[in-house]
Order: C-alpha cells, then structure tokens, then sequence
C-alpha cells in the first residue's frame, strides 16, 4: 500500500484555498470531525504559507497529514517540505517537480486531464492522480479513462461539491475534492453522507 492509498480512506478531501490561518484551522477540524482524512491547503502565493504551517500543526495534534496543494515549482517543493506538509499536490504534471518530492520523501499528487499525460504519470511511478477540471471534464471522462486505465486511481478535482460528488463517484472518481462546500450549511450534511456511506461499506466487506 502507498501513501495514498492509505490517505483515501474515505471519498472526500477538502482544499482550504485562500484563507487566513485561523480560519484554515477551523475548517480543517471540521473536516476532520466530518471524518474526512485529506486536507490540502494551497500554497500559490507565499501569503497562504502561514496558513498551511497553521493546519499542519492542528493536523499533527490529532495526527492527521496536511498537503500542500498548487505545488508547481521546485521551490515550491521545497517550501511544502520546510512547512511540514505530508504530501505534495499540483494541477498539472511536471516530472522535475514530482522527482523533487520523491527525493524528499513528500508523496506527490499531479494533475492530469489526457490520456498521455496518464501514461507519463504511470511511467513516473506514480499510481494516483488528479483529474483537473474535473467538472469541465465530465462524467464521461472518467468512465472512458477506465477503459484503457482499468486500474487508475483518480481525485476529482475543480467544480465539485457535495451535490454533484455521487455523480463523478459512480463514473470512476476515487476521491473528489470540494472546497467550499464546508463552508455550506445546507451541503455539510450531504458530506457527512458520503463519508458515512463509505465507512459503512468498508466495515461490512
């Protein structure tokens, strides 16, 4: 089992983009308390650094990784490293960038959106992705991916929330990653759905 696969327990990860560190905190715990194992807090500016430092240590409290989300440059890398992050996420697919985690023990989650850019990220040795846009993408997508990739771990991500998860789910998706919809009242409880569903059928097999 890789890092990963350990991490997707449940079929939802939430990214915290662009806010203060006190807020990050907070709906990082309410992620946690929802049962929701991933959290990825962006770092595409250096102005969101203290806000990933401050989710990585309430996750270490309650021994839960942080990952630091739009890691597109090497010293971005390095930046995610220095700041604690347990994992890398990017929204496109560079080999320098995923090589630089490998060699800093940081497992890396690149985006995709093509078949070959599939194939490269295999070649890499890399098991997950990220399918971004996945609302742009489509449903479709997904199910087609499967077809020449029966064994493709992906993470929906972009467009999605609470409403339209159970569909890219059902069409292949392993995991997809909502933002704002922990910040909706009227969604949360749809999440907690999908994550309890999930726990359920994982205890029964």
């Amino acid at each position: 089992m890789g890092f990963f696969d350990d991490l997707f327990t449940g079929p939802v990860m939430a990214i915290l983009r662009g806010m203060d560190p006190q807020r990050t905190v907070e709906l990082a715990e309410r992620a946690w308390d929802l049962g929701i194992e991933a959290v990825e807090v962006p770092i595409e500016t250096q102005r969101a650094e203290p806000s990933l430092r401050a989710a990585v240590q309430a996750g270490a409290k309650r021994d839960r990784p942080v990952g630091a989300g739009t890691v597109v440059t090497l010293e971005q890398v390095h930046t995610a490293k220095e700041l604690g992050a347990a994992f890398t996420v990017a929204p496109g697919l560079d080999p320098e960038v995923v090589r630089l985690s490998a060699e800093l023990d940081v497992p890396h989650l690149p985006g995709v959106a093509t078949p070959s850019e599939i194939q490269k990220a295999h070649r890499l040795g890399l098991s997950w992705v990220k399918a971004f846009p996945a609302a742009e993408l489509g449903t479709g997508w997904f199910k087609a991916m499967h077809g020449p990739f029966p064994g493709l771990r992906m993470v929906a991500t972009g467009g999605m929330n609470a409403r339209n998860a159970p569909e890219f789910l059902a069409a292949g998706a392993t995991v997809v990653a909502v933002g704002s919809a922990l910040e909706d009242v009227e969604q949360l409880p749809e999440l907690a759905k999908l994550v309890d569903k999930s726990t359920s059928e994982a205890q029964r097999s």
